[in-house]
């Protein structure tokens, strides 16, 4: 059956809120002020799979990697430790790409409490994402005591890919989790814009709080809590109708995402960046002001990046085909702040954070960017009042960025890894990954080890 253009719209009036066609999201080839040049300078090595960073703000300069087989190991001064901070490779399927351990978070009082939350595809529950809290142990600083683990959410899926994972504290002390729409291709369950699941949203929680049917609590002001009250069906505006959601997660604070494999926040600001992967033409990054009261709708299924989706093919003259939009297609949900292309770009993009650090001055404020597929990176500013997106590297074949993170001063950390599709299924048997710094080139140091980059 077809859909006719004004049921999309219909459809595109009740499913989120319509962004203007003039304001279009920056894309690669913009110019970033100041005449940035950064290099990536290697931490440390012999990383298996390698996916995400993170560290605590305790004092203790150390830097902890997730690798995807189950594994969290620590860097200290550039050496990792001899045994790792938590495994749980009994626990966590990683035969697929896409599964395995996806990233952790230090509690905002970790100083004081010990406490760590870890998210990682279940192998006992058939690839579900646990988000589940660990306690450093009392006799070792640098070990998670396994005893204390405490399930906080269990998160199940259809299919084995689009799970997203990376969770991270906001400004305001919540636990946010990214949520995959549920795999296979094209969002086929239409999770995206269905507020009665958690799949293709970013979730918020309390985890200093529980509740009797929850090891957390819900925040009083997440967007779409509906009181239980009772009903009146005259005289009740269509306006507040509208806003009548009796069925909606609790834990959604905003929802039309597709992958969210990677997100931060402006430690500055508060504005949150989610990079959200896109199906096979567009890449796109999403920006939420720290003044948000959440509920956005990033269009996904409707849209990806900018574009409508399914996309059309148009037959060429010479008989190639191309991808193309629609005519008068509806725009659905809220406008990325950047897009790029799969043609020439990248195929899988990755959040890489916005700098705040102390150390290099000539980079801060600057929001970077990656791609998992092309191993290109990017800046962005914004450059009177509109985005400026510019390609700062170009990495050389095998240099793959997967993940990120912050350091304790503000510098911001790239994993890479040679994890593919199609296999090994072994992640042991590939090429080891690596754990690299953002640095401004002029200031790498002369025996400092660089991520090479490609021939131009």
């Amino acid at each position: 059956m077809k859909i006719k253009p004004a049921l999309l719209t219909l459809l595109a009036l009740l499913t989120g809120p319509t962004f203007a066609a003039e304001t279009k999201p920056a894309q690669p080839g913009g110019k970033l002020p100041g005449n940035v040049a950064i290099s990536l300078v290697k931490v440390a090595d012999d990383l298996v799979d390698p996916v995400s960073v993170a560290a605590p703000n305790d004092g203790t300069g150390r830097i902890f990697v997730v690798e995807r087989p189950g594994v969290i190991q620590i860097i200290k001064d550039g050496k990792k430790t001899k045994r790792p901070f938590l495994d749980l490779k009994d626990k966590t399927i990683s035969s697929f790409l896409e599964l395995g351990m996806f990233s952790m978070a230090f509690h905002p009082d970790f100083k004081s409490n010990g406490k760590v939350y870890v998210a990682y595809a279940d192998l006992w529950f058939n690839g579900a994402t646990m988000v589940t809290e660990f306690t450093v142990s009392k006799g070792n600083p640098d070990r998670l005591d396994p005893e204390s683990a405490k399930v906080i959410m269990q998160i199940d899926f259809p299919y084995c890919n689009h799970h997203g994972g990376q969770i991270a504290f906001g400004p305001d002390g919540y636990l946010y989790i990214g949520v995959g729409d549920g795999g296979w291709e094209g969002d086929v369950i239409n999770a995206g814009q269905d507020l009665h699941t958690w799949l293709g949203k970013m979730l918020r929680i309390d985890v200093n709080k529980s509740s009797a049917d929850r090891a957390y609590d819900i925040p009083k002001d997440n967007p779409f809590i509906t009181p239980l009250q009772q009903m009146t069906l005259f005289g009740v505006s269509e306006e507040a109708f509208s806003k009548v959601r009796p069925k909606a997660k609790p834990e959604i604070w905003s929802y039309g995402l597709r992958n969210p494999w990677t997100f931060s926040f402006d430690s500055k600001t508060g504005d949150m960046y989610i990079a959200d992967i896109g199906q096979n033409h567009w890449e796109e990054i999403n920006m939420q002001p720290a003044s948000s009261k959440g509920g956005e709708n990033y269009g996904w299924k409707f849209m990806c990046g900018s574009h409508p989706f399914p996309m059309i093919v148009k037959k060429n003259p010479d008989g190639t085909e191309t991808a193309v939009d629609p005519e008068n297609y509806p725009k659905v949900g809220v406008q990325p702040i950047a897009e790029y292309s799969h043609v020439d770009q990248g195929i899988c993009v990755i959040n890489l954070g916005i700098y705040r650090g102390t150390e290099y001055p000539e980079l801060e404020g600057t929001y970077f960017s990656a791609d998992w597929g092309s191993g290109k990176v990017w800046g962005m500013k914004q450059v009177d009042g509109k985005w400026q997106m510019q390609e700062l590297l170009d990495l050389a074949d095998g240099i793959r960025p997967t993940g990120s993170g912050t350091g304790p001063d503000g510098a911001i950390y790239l994993t890479h890894a040679t994890a593919n599709y199609g296999g090994p299924v072994d992640p042991y048997t590939s090429e080891r990954g690596a754990l690299w710094k953002i640095v401004p080139t002029q200031k790498v140091g002369k025996d400092a080890v660089t991520a090479p980059v490609a021939a131009k």
